[in-house]
């Protein structure tokens, strides 16, 4: 019984060490990813990144000049024959042509930018 127990904590234990690990990639992901678009203003905060195999996520927080603390989020969801996006709590809505293009060349960026940069040890 007492092998049982400790069996299952370990496999826990694991199970929250591989999450734990995912989630940092994750965030340092989002951080390189969020850099893409230049310099991030102090005090703000900007990610970019793979949330899925069809979502991308870019995620912005300010202070505006009354220092209130702003966000965005944008949801892109990748379909076959449409890109969508969706803001805040808006319905998702066609992207264009000049979107289409500019998101590609930042996710060719983010690309580059995580392989080089996050898992250049693999």
């Amino acid at each position: 019984m007492i092998r049982k127990l400790l069996d299952t904590i370990a496999a826990k234990n694991h199970q929250q060490r591989l999450d734990d690990l995912y989630q940092a990639f994750i965030r340092r992901e989002a951080k390189v990813g969020g850099e893409i678009f230049g310099p991030v203003q102090k005090g703000a905060r900007r990610e970019f990144f793979c949330l899925d195999r069809h979502t991308w996520i870019w995620h912005e927080e300010w202070l505006d000049q009354a220092g209130q603390r702003q966000s965005q989020t944008t949801r892109y969801d990748l379909r076959p024959g449409a890109i969508l996006k969706a803001q805040g709590n808006e319905a998702y809505q066609p992207v264009s042509p000049e979107e289409v293009h500019r998101l590609y060349q930042a996710v060719e960026i983010y690309r580059q930018r995580i392989r080089d940069e996050v898992y250049s040890f693999a």
